[in-house]
Order: structure tokens, then C-alpha cells, then sequence
């Protein structure tokens, strides 16, 4: 059994901690949390259910000294010092938030990997997942590609964190406000690796990544996670990275986050599709892919459990066995074998 700690408990630890539960190669032995609310609180405690005998601390030394395998980092904002420290304490690194395709700029990780003998692995949904493993798969079945773009198209209602969408990401805000926001540089900072993994891989030549920004406002009353949002109050974005090669875009990676469809100026929907995410793939010949089931088919049920917070958690916590078994280093999806999930234990083989 790999031992793990989950670090942070937000939406995509708590999902987290329950795959760690789940699957049959791993033990859930530590927990770090941030609050003091939660600090010493059993983790089953936290989740809502009954106890499960490991204790969440905010102690960041208790957490290094643990003896474990594997921590699935998943705060909010992530912090390279402390990843730092943890790749250095010996513990394989798996998180959502960040290093999907390392570059030169990653050499002070890239060393404590080495002096902590072990991996950091970034993956999720989006970015890490959808944005470049999924198209590299698929790319698979064309030759001569030209093209290849990754979409999501999601109603952010079901996103039950109103402190990030305000703050962060300029819902119910201005216009300008939301242009102010961090939300582009967050995001850049992540969906722009997962495009320099598909040129690479792809074998593209250079390519300039440019970015752009739409804002849509509520035209009447939309009720949102945020309260009602009132007409002029941002409730729609789409944000979009384009590698260009000369006068051509070779990969697109966009995201249309909406509050609703109702009450928001022309041109803003999810059209007849829906919510969903699309990956497409122009070559010989085409590829085209929606996936749905990683978006509630309702706000209540996003509010209670959002499958596309899971789908993020899922991705991490499968990957454990294989980073654990993985060269020392920093390894993107491109360096690992395929990660596959685990079967029910109801339908598991006896081992």
C-alpha cells in the first residue's frame, strides 16, 4: 500500500480524500488543512461522515516528518516553497494547481525532486487533462494534424465557492473590474503549458501563444452563488489561448464560463450542446469528441457534489502508483504510462 496525504481540503481534497479511500493501492495516512478550525478534527469529521481515524493538523513540520509516499497538493493558490519542502521530505508530489509541463523556470523543483529522490506530477480536468493528455491520445488516430483545440463550456452556478468567484475569477463585478482580476494570469499560467506540450509533442514549430478575454453582463436578475446579480454585473467569460505559427492557429484551448443561460446580453449561451467539453482534432482524418458527465446536471446536484471537482481529484489520485514508480524529476503526463482508474470493489479481483 502507497501511503498518502492529502494537503488542503477544499472541494477538489475533500473529492480527493474519498478516491484515496476508494482505490486499493492506497492508504490515507495525514492530512494538512489550513484553518484552524479544522486543525485536529478527524478527517472523516471534515468530509461529513463518520470518523476514519487520521487526524487533519495545520502543523506543516508533523506533515513532513509522516512517513508516506505521496501528498496530493491541492490548495487554492499554489506555493512553490512548499512544494518544495515536501519533494525534499521524500514525498512524491501529485497536484492539480500547477507544473503540468515543466520549463527552465522550474529548476529549483526540479532540484529538490532530486535531493527528496522523488516526482512532482501536475494533472486534473482543466488545465492538465482535457487541455493536453486527451488531445495527444486522440491525436493518436490522425496523421498530418493542422489543428488541434480543447473547449469547455460550463455553468459556473454550480461552482459553490462565491468568495473565488467574486475575488478571483470578477464575477458580479464590472466589466473593468473583471479585467483587472488575476484570473487571466492565473489561468495563463497553466493552460499555457498545456499548450507548448501539444506543440511540442506534436512536433509543431514555434509558435507565439496569444491570449484574449470576453466579458458578458447579466441583462436582469440572475440568481447565482454570489446572490442575485443584477443587470450590468459581469455573468459570462471566456478566456482563449491560441499557438499561432505564422498567420495560423495550430492549438486553441478555450473556456466559457457562464452564470445560466437566462438574462445574459446577445451572443452569450451554451448553444444546442449544452454543457459539455469538446476536444477536436483537424488531420487525417478529423477527430471529433464532446464529453459530458464532468458537469452537473443541475445546480442543486453541482452545489452538493460537482462531478468536474471529482473528475480534477480522480486524475491526481490515479496517477499516485505510477508517479511513486516514476523516475526522480518533475514528469508531465507525456513522461508517464497510461493512468488508468480502479475498478469497484464490488467488482474487483482478489488479489
Amino acid at each position: 500500500m502507497l501511503r498518502v496525504v492529502q494537503w488542503a481540503t477544499g472541494g477538489v481534497g475533500k473529492a480527493a480524500i474519498e478516491a484515496v479511500l476508494a482505490h486499493p493501492e492506497l492508504e490515507l495516512v495525514g492530512c494538512y488543512v489550513y484553518s484552524e478550525d479544522k486543525s485536529g478534527k478527524d478527517v472523516g469529521e471534515i468530509l461529513g461522515g463518520a470518523p476514519l481515524g487520521v487526524v487533519a493538523t495545520n502543523d506543516v513540520e508533523a506533515i513532513l516528518a509522516l512517513d508516506a509516499d505521496a501528498v496530493v497538493y491541492a490548495p487554492l493558490i499554489p506555493n512553490a516553497r512548499e512544494v518544495a519542502r515536501i519533494l525534499r521530505s521524500g514525498k512524491n508530489v501529485v497536484t492539480p494547481v500547477g507544473w503540468f509541463y515543466p520549463s527552465e523556470r522550474d529548476a529549483k523543483l526540479a532540484r529538490a525532486c532530486v535531493d527528496g529522490g522523488v516526482t512532482l506530477h501536475g494533472i486534473g480536468i482543466n488545465p492538465g487533462g482535457t487541455t493536453d493528455v486527451h488531445p495527444l491520445v486522440l491525436s493518436a488516430m490522425s496523421s498530418s494534424v493542422t489543428f488541434v483545440r480543447s473547449e469547455e463550456f460550463s455553468d459556473m452556478r454550480t461552482y459553490d465557492a462565491p468568495d473565488v468567484l467574486r475575488s478571483v475569477m470578477g464575477f458580479g463585478g464590472t466589466p473593468e473590474q473583471a479585467r483587472e482580476s488575476p484570473m487571466l494570469g492565473l489561468l495563463s499560467g497553466g493552460f499555457t503549458q498545456s499548450a507548448r506540450m501539444c506543440l511540442d509533442a506534436l512536433g509543431f514549430a514555434e509558435a507565439e501563444i496569444r491570449t484574449s478575454h470576453e466579458i458578458g453582463v447579466a441583462t436582469g436578475p440572475i440568481d447565482s452563488p454570489l446572490g442575485v446579480l443584477e443587470a450590468g454585473q459581469v455573468a459570462a467569460q471566456r478566456f482563449v489561448w491560441d499557438a499561432v505559427v505564422g498567420d495560423r492557429v495550430v492549438v486553441r484551448i478555450a473556456v466559457n464560463w457562464l452564470m445560466g443561460e437566462e438574462n445574459l446580453e446577445s451572443g452569450w449561451g451554451f448553444g444546442a450542446e449544452g454543457e459539455r467539453y469538446e476536444i477536436e482534432i483537424k488531420g487525417d482524418p478529423d477527430t471529433f469528441v464532446v464529453i459530458r458527465g464532468w458537469q452537473p446536471t443541475s445546480v442543486a446536484e453541482g452545489l452538493r457534489r460537482n462531478p468536474g471537482i471529482v473528475a480534477t481529484a480522480n486524475h491526481c489520485v490515479n496517477s499516485i502508483p505510477y508517479v511513486c514508480a516514476a523516475g526522480v524529476g518533475i514528469k508531465s503526463g507525456v513522461d508517464l504510462p497510461l493512468v488508468a482508474g480502479r475498478a469497484h470493489p464490488e467488482l474487483a479481483r482478489g488479489d
